[in-house]
């Protein structure tokens, strides 16, 4: 099977050479140029394009693989919002992710930015760094026995609960399915009673329909003050406009955010001066509360692995005709 691989960048191509010594029958073409429509032709001669949540996989792209014979799309990530799933189905391509890579990697990264966020790690180490070593501005609030609310409970969300609860913190959850699981690190309530009791909001759910901009003035406005809120889920689970209303409400002690609306139209790719500089996240940034990352929170060894050595086999599994836990369409 010969798969082209979309929008590389070193770290990619290094995990994946290294698990591919386990799936000889592969061959992988690598580029840097991600998949959209001007892109897509690219796929010419391969079985299978190899994609990420940041690539144009709407109909006009899946118009041209189609036309170029591709009859599988692999997603090296949990996310597949991006992909025309209605097109691929009535192009029988079958599309494939990596639901589970590395729960927990995610998990500690939300909390990190919780941390860093709360007791002002960024602005000390810059204060440190000019030789000031005063306590001015650095004051945060322990975790232990506040409340953290966490929005979603997959895989990455149960992972946070059960550091929320280590850190002695009572945790309470939202999600329309509860996770068996749980029972005994965190309690299912109403959205309403989350948004209101929590010291900590955590994002952990996929981007739908339903769960686009659940985050806005609204809900905002019912959170307590002096709350800490994190999203290391889907940039447009959020309403950036509205979260900064927010921040200048002083609603927030501190924003932690590991995704951004932007990303959708890859406005980080080539890092452009002058669109940066009217982006949402560019104002975002501007407040002193608000840590940013760059869509790091999967990025670990453990995950990375992860992430190749599942992708390779849904591309196995496929070739062989198998059915997978892994396909999304």
């Amino acid at each position: 099977m010969k798969i082209l691989f979309y929008d590389t960048k070193s770290y990619d191509q290094e995990s994946f050479e290294a698990a591919r010594t386990s799936f000889s029958s592969i061959e992988i073409e690598y580029t840097r140029s991600d998949l959209d429509p001007r892109t897509a032709a690219l796929a010419e001669g391969f079985d299978a394009v190899c994609a990420f949540v940041s690539s144009d996989v709407g109909k006009q792209t899946l118009d041209i693989l189609h036309r170029k014979g591709i009859r599988l799309i692999l997603m090296r990530c949990a996310g597949f919002n991006n992909v025309d799933l209605e097109t691929a189905k009535g192009y029988d391509i079958r599309v494939m992710c990596v639901p589970g890579y590395s729960p927990e990697a995610v998990a500690e990264h939300a909390m990190a930015l919780a941390l860093a966020c709360n007791r002002r790690l960024y602005k000390a180490y810059n204060k440190v760094r000019e030789n000031d070593f005063s306590l001015n501005g650095l004051m945060g609030f322990n975790f232990y026995q506040k409340t953290a609310g966490i929005i979603g409970t997959g895989r990455i969300g149960a992972a946070m609960c059960r550091i929320c609860h280590g850190f002695g913190m009572k945790v309470i959850a939202y999600d329309i399915y509860e996770n068996d699981s749980l029972k005994g690190f965190a309690e299912y309530v109403s959205l309403e009673k989350l948004l209101s009791e929590s010291d900590l909001i955590s994002l952990h759910c996929p981007l739908t329909d339903s769960t686009y901009h659940m985050i806005n003035i609204d809900t905002i406005r019912q959170m307590k003050d002096g709350l800490i809120f994190v999203n290391t889920s889907r940039g447009a689970l959020v309403k950036t406009d509205d979260l900064i209303e927010g921040i200048r409400m002083h609603k927030f002690a501190g924003v932690g955010l590991d995704v951004y609306e932007e990303e959708t139209n890859n406005v980080f790719e080539d890092r452009s001066d002058e669109i940066l500089e009217h982006s949402t996240t560019s104002r975002l940034l501007s407040f002193p509360n608000v840590m940013i990352t760059s869509h790091q929170g999967f990025f670990t060894q453990e995950a990375m692995q992860a992430i190749a050595n599942t992708t390779l086999q849904n591309a196995l599994d496929y070739a062989a005709g198998k059915k997978s836990k892994n396909d999304v369409a």
